[in-house]
């Protein structure tokens, strides 16, 4: 079930996703209404923490060796973005790019939790574009906050896919498309550091909460993107998130 806005009623929905390019969402009263007929919300959560540099692949293409220890940070609300949505290129900045990463979502209260039994502690997985400004980034010794948490850099969703209708979340293929062409493409077995070892570390020194969710990581192919572009990502089997990417002033003009 997902929660959206229709006519500026916020309403419980379903969705057809048979056909990926244009989701079909159905009211419980039997109305239904195309993807853009409607205003799309991020899946509801709490923390939801970062992974940087999970996959080897994308830490070699960023000259990175690979890490001996998740490298993690911390997603502000305010960064929160949904499907269908706009998000901004900052002004002045040289290379901005996306992340299509798998998101694993928190069930319930898990602290430190081993990793042979931290599967039993999620709840279900979506999907997020990490928006990154590389300009940013001075070095891996400092968060990167800035680069992670401008306004509308997270956006999240469509959906949450409850975790039993995934059978392996460690074989899922992950690709991002620019204005229709194939950017980037990996699969989630190459995570340096998979979902339960994830889970065991962070829960080792956090409790982590229902809702909560875990940004696992992106693999290599990123390139630069600008105003107007249309970005797709994609984790297979768990949705397909677009985002409209604008300039700095016309995101700011039309929200106020």
């Amino acid at each position: 079930m997902l929660v959206l806005k229709i006519n500026a009623v916020v309403e419980q929905v379903t969705c057809d996703d048979a056909n990926p390019d244009s989701y079909q969402v159905m009211t419980r009263d039997g109305r239904t209404y195309s993807e853009t007929e409607v205003t799309w919300l991020p899946p509801k959560s709490g923390v939801i923490i970062g992974l940087a540099l999970n996959y080897a692949d994308h830490a070699a293409e960023l000259d990175f060796d690979k890490p001996e220890s998740p490298i993690l940070f911390v997603k502000s609300p305010s960064s929160s973005n949904a499907h269908n949505k706009k998000a901004y290129r900052p002004d002045n900045v040289n290379y901005m790019h996306y992340e299509s990463e798998l998101v694993v979502v928190i069930g319930k209260t898990a602290s430190k939790v081993k990793a042979e039994e931290a599967m039993d502690y999620v709840g279900g997985y979506t999907v997020c574009n990490e928006l990154t400004v590389r300009d940013y980034l001075e070095d891996f010794s400092r968060p990167p906050i800035k680069v992670k948490n401008v306004d509308s850099f997270g956006p999240l969703g469509p959906w949450v896919v409850d975790r039993d209708d995934i059978d392996d979340p460690h074989n899922l293929a992950v690709r991002t498309w620019v204005n229709g062409e194939l950017r980037q493409e990996g699969n989630t077995r190459d995570l340096i550091f998979n979902i339960p070892e994830l889970i065991e570390y962070i829960s080792s020194f956090m409790t982590l909460q229902p809702g909560d969710m875990i940004a696992t990581g992106t693999p290599k192919g990123l390139s630069d993107v600008k105003p107007g572009d249309e970005i797709i990502v994609e984790v297979e089997s768990v949705g397909r998130l677009r985002t409209w990417l604008v300039s700095e002033e016309e995101y700011y003009s039309q929200a106020s």
